[in-house]
């Protein structure tokens, strides 16, 4: 019951489609049962001939036993006056409206589910990406990519069957089952309760199997989450795996994850599958039961009910299994989703602890210096930043230079507040970057990274990006000053070119220009540059850097650098090591320092 209630929360928004459902469905099941009842004529020209005296009951009323003789008078009534011939036409016809009646409102019945079961993936899969947008990059730090893709594909796809085994198990089987059960209360109470103590049996062995299949979906889920995670890794390392001639190794890495699959796979669907099979044996036990019990009554006459109406007891019995297994069904479908519903949650129900304050406040423009205070900032237990103190005044530029691993692009990344500092506060402009809107303190900052993050659209979309409303001539003096705006014209479809997936139609210098163009064009007070021109060729990079020179002037620039030329001009070098800063000051004092900026620029030839 708890998982049902999950699945329904989610279709609240959805509630007048529903009530059209079961509207449709209750008027689709009375015709169907119309439709099935109609037997009972063609039964009565049969076995009655028409010749037979109809003796008029004493009156109408709901009771079982006078109803059907009321209805009995009136079918050999309606012979005797039309003839067998001719009542078997009108009793043809009629089916055909009944039929037809129950197959339209079945239509609409379906075509307003599914509304609703699109509507639910459209809404569940633009709340999980939008919180996928919004989480902080910590979060994805402890997560696959090919598992938070699969829970937006795969996950989905299960909540979307959940949504429709709920709201069939509320609103569609539940009027079948009730119809057809009052149809054979009607035709004989005693052979009803006769068989209502025999169907508990299945209901229970059904149940037993629907128990275990909610973890092994689960487990299933996640498997695939890995799986997906593996295509993603080999399709983005592709030239790695082949330059080294790991394509072996890699199939067998699969090989192995997707094999783990199938079996978990192979171990649901045999339960899932067990379902049909197990609830249609049970009816047909039930229905030999029911013959072997009805049929002695009609042949003793222990009951009112003739072979006409057995044969129509028999008949509704075997289209209440229908109903009866689809409900077995759904109910394993909603199992199946509430697990995936589950991974779901665990997204939708991530905190995302860089948020705004409620008093946070916006500044219009950078007007006089960041402040780094005592940082510190730990991974987990790792700390990676210990008691790291500087000043950037405004026009200054400050460059962060030292080996790999030593926390310099993890200081650039607190700035924007991609994560939050653990000790400590990073001020601008006096005010605790905590304090200030995120919007608004990231509208300050332009970065541009040292892998080029490019996604599959335009040139022209790329380069405006987080600025929609840049004109052309805009976009295209940023990319003159990127040193781009050249190979761009000679592209097939210039700034209209789709550039592929993360730029890959691009070299690795035209990527990063690009880069470079987009945090040209958003003209930002304060630049972050992740080695921002480590991709080009060296031609392009005296070009760019005289760009981006020209772009730092009048601005805050923090630079990490790893090629030390690049930064021999900034007001201020620290050398990192291990998260903490172990020199600090200008080029020429640092070379004067002979320390260890000195072996670096050695170790790099540049003197």
């Amino acid at each position: 019951m708890k998982q049902l209630k999950s699945i329904l929360a989610i279709v609240r928004g959805y509630r007048s489609r529903q009530w059209s459902y079961v509207i449709f469905n209750a008027l689709a099941s009375i015709f169907s049962l119309f439709s099935i009842a109609a037997i009972v004529p063609f039964l009565a020209v049969v076995f009655d001939p028409a010749t037979a005296d109809a003796i008029q009951p004493a009156g109408f009323a709901w009771e079982p036993e006078q109803l059907k003789s009321f209805i009995d008078y009136k079918l050999k009534l309606f012979i005797q006056e039309k003839g067998s011939q001719q009542s078997l036409y009108y009793f043809s016809f009629a089916i055909i409206i009944l039929f037809l009646l129950k197959n339209v409102f079945n239509y609409l019945s379906f075509y307003t589910i599914a509304y609703t079961r699109s509507g639910v993936v459209r809404d569940l899969r633009k709340r999980v990406y939008r919180k996928l947008v919004d989480l902080p990059v910590s979060f994805y730090s402890n997560e696959r990519k090919g598992d938070i893709i699969s829970r937006l594909t795969n996950d989905v796809k299960e909540v979307e069957w959940g949504v429709v085994g709920a709201i069939e198990m509320l609103f569609k089987h539940p009027f079948y089952i009730l119809i057809y059960l009052s149809s054979l209360v009607v035709i004989s109470w005693r052979l009803t309760l006769f068989s209502v103590l025999i169907l508990p049996v299945s209901g229970y062995i059904i149940s037993r199997i629907a128990k275990r299949l909610k973890s092994t979906a689960q487990k299933g889920q996640k498997k695939l989450g890995e799986v997906i995670n593996v295509i993603e890794e080999t399709l983005g390392g592709l030239k790695v795996i082949k330059g080294f001639n790991a394509e072996h190794q890699i199939k067998g890495f699969f090989d192995n994850k997707n094999e783990q699959h199938f079996k978990l796979m192979l171990k649901l669907h045999r339960k899932e599958l067990a379902a049909s099979p197990v609830s249609e044996f049970l009816g047909s036990v039930v229905i030999s039961a029911i013959l072997m019990f009805g049929g002695a009554m009609v042949l003793n006459q222990t009951d009112a009910i003739d072979g006409k109406f057995f044969i129509l007891y028999i008949v509704a019995f075997s289209q209440l299994i229908t109903p009866s297994k689809s409900l077995t069904e759904s109910y394993f479908r909603v199992q199946k989703a509430s697990a995936s519903f589950e991974r779901l949650t665990e997204i939708l129900d991530s905190e995302n602890k860089i948020v705004d304050r409620e008093d946070a406040k916006t500044v219009p423009h950078f007007e006089d210096r960041v402040s780094y205070k005592d940082i510190h900032f730990s991974y987990g237990d790792n700390e990676v930043i210990s008691g790291i103190n500087f000043d950037m005044k405004k026009g200054q530029t400050v460059a962060l230079v030292g080996a790999s691993g030593g926390g310099k692009s993890t200081l650039a990344d607190l700035l924007p507040r991609f994560y939050d500092v653990s000790k400590g506060e990073i001020l601008v402009d006096g005010h605790d970057v905590k304090s200030l809107k995120i919007r608004n303190l990231r509208g300050l900052m332009g970065i541009v990274t040292q892998e080029p993050i490019l996604f599959n659209d335009s040139v022209l979309e790329n380069i405006r990006l987080g600025n929609q409303e840049a004109s052309l001539e805009s976009v295209q003096h940023a990319a003159e000053i990127a040193n781009a705006h050249t190979f761009i014209e000679q592209l097939e479809d210039g700034y209209n070119t789709n550039i592929g997936d993360r730029g890959s139609k691009l070299s690795g210098g035209q990527r990063q220009r690009l880069a470079i163009a987009r945090a040209v064009l958003k003209n930002p007070d304060i630049l972050i540059l992740d080695e921002a021109t480590s991709a080009l060729d060296t031609e392009s990079e005296k070009l760019v850097q005289e760009a981006i020179e020209n772009l730092m002037k009048g601005r805050t620039s923090l630079v990490i650098a790893h090629r030390l030329s690049t930064i021999k001009h900034a007001d201020q070098i620290l050398v990192i090591e291990k998260g903490k800063v172990i020199e600090k000051g200008t080029h020429q004092s640092l070379i004067s320092n002979n320390g260890q900026y000195k072996k670096l620029v050695d170790l790099q030839g540049f003197a």
